[in-house]
């Protein structure tokens, strides 16, 4: 049975992914100078075909997919445009941002520090984080103190920005409050929370959170003295044979080698700018918000081939070297705790959507910024897959549309390739 997945607006919550059907196939043509690359895989012409069906009928102009099956990449293609003014083509190794796919990075950092010792679940947030300071003149919000990390980690901290507002995109006017050149930085964004009142007694409610993530990454910082890059990269990713997995940059004159351009819906015009002393409006991807401030809960950029990589790293499929225990999985895919409802058909565990399914489960999780619209999923038949855009269409039908999309291409696979293309994505290019 499957349910569809709607994406909304500024890195939100996926929700439930369906498990296979979902009508008929995009029509229309992509168009016949629509490049592709990668090698086309005998039998898995649907994934192919969904996609530049896909491509045809929403304003995006690229894409990029990784399939891996029972351990192995089994196929990795780019669609379309990576720049589509210097007619770059998107490889199956190009950079996307991630967006909201960064929560699954912070919640295994988490899961690492309380297998190593360094900090348990039930620990106190802002216990971790008293040195932090409100802004001046005001007094810190005394239930910040109940919030654990368990609760960050399953979106039950307090905060509700449907029914206040979410800071991560507020950075001008924090940096103005506080005082400090804009755009603010996480840490700035969370002292200004400090004083700011919960919207429900932490642990009590669920409210995807972008905000409590930021906090996350923060603990992460005290705990180990490391930037939060820095020990996602060497404690999560490198173990794991992933060396590419970068924080992104705002600005377009900082885009990383191989990192794709963004494209805003058409008609979007620009935003305000952030940043001070130069144009009072850029492209939204490229300055009306700083994704620096959003490092661990939607900073990351990465190719699918290695966010594949990293959902096989989870479980130690494929001979990827296992960057969480069992029990350490098992805490990731939990139900919340009580007193959050028992929710036996689909739940925010840590850093993942969860169903269960055919005695296993799917996981995943969706992203979704102005420029940006990301998805992977590890489901119960032993697939797991990847798809990263470089633009996010104005309808919020999107989300669904893809989420059937991919698995109607896996349900035209007949006979799963034997090969494993892995060995060909490895390095990164000069500059990185």
């Amino acid at each position: 049975m499957r349910h569809a997945l709607a994406l909304v607006a500024l890195l939100a919550l996926p929700p439930a992914i369906s498990a296979g059907g979902g009508g008929p196939a995009p029509r229309g043509t992509a168009g016949a100078d629509l490049p592709i690359t990668g090698l086309a895989v005998p039998g898995m012409a649907s994934f192919d075909r969904i996609m530049t069906g896909l491509l045809a009928k929403w304003p995006v102009p690229g894409a990029a997919v990784a399939v891996v099956q029972d351990g192995r990449l089994v196929f990795a293609r780019g669609y379309g445009w990576a720049d589509r003014e210097q007619r770059q083509p998107v490889e199956p190794d190009s950079l996307f941002r991630i967006a909201s796919l960064s929560k699954s990075l912070t919640a295994a950092a988490i899961l690492k520090l309380e297998e190593e010792g360094r900090l348990k679940l039930d620990d106190r947030a802002f216990q971790i984080l008293r040195d932090l300071k409100p802004r001046p003149g005001a007094k810190i919000n005394p239930q910040l103190a109940q919030i654990t990390l368990r609760q960050l980690l399953q979106h039950t901290g307090g905060w509700d920005r449907d029914q206040s507002f979410d800071p991560m995109f507020r950075s001008r006017e924090i940096a103005q409050t506080m005082g400090v050149p804009s755009p603010a930085d996480a840490t700035t964004i969370v002292r200004y929370m400090l004083d700011q009142p919960l919207q429900s007694a932490p642990g009590t409610h669920y409210a995807y959170s972008n905000f409590g993530y930021c906090v996350l990454g923060r603990v992460i910082e005290k705990v180990t003295g490391e930037r939060y890059e820095d020990f996602v990269k060497t404690q999560i990713l490198r173990p794991a044979g992933i060396t590419c997995l970068r924080l992104g940059h705002t600005l377009e004159n900082e885009r990383a080698p191989r990192e794709v351009r963004y494209y805003s819906f058409p008609g979007a015009g620009l935003g305000p700018s952030v940043f001070p002393g130069g144009p009072a409006r850029l492209p939204w991807p490229y300055g009306a918000w700083s994704i620096e401030a959003m490092d661990s809960h939607g900073g990351w950029i990465a190719s699918a081939v290695d966010l594949a990589r990293f959902i096989d790293g989870l479980e130690g499929r494929g001979g990827v070297a296992r960057i969480l225990r069992p029990a350490s999985l098992q805490q990731m895919l939990a139900p919340p705790a009580p007193p959050i409802p028992a929710a036996p058909d689909t739940w925010y565990g840590m850093g993942w959507q969860v169903r269960p399914a055919n005695g296993d489960a799917n996981w995943w999780h969706a992203g979704s910024l102005d420029g940006t619209t990301t998805l992977m999923v590890r489901a119960a038949n032993g697939l797991t897959w990847v798809v990263l855009f470089n633009s996010r269409p104005k309808s919020d039908k999107f989300g669904g549309e893809v989420d059937s999309a991919l698995w109607r291409a896996v349900d035209g696979v007949k006979q799963w390739p034997t090969h494993d293309l892995f060995a060909k994505f490895g390095g990164c290019p000069a500059g990185r």
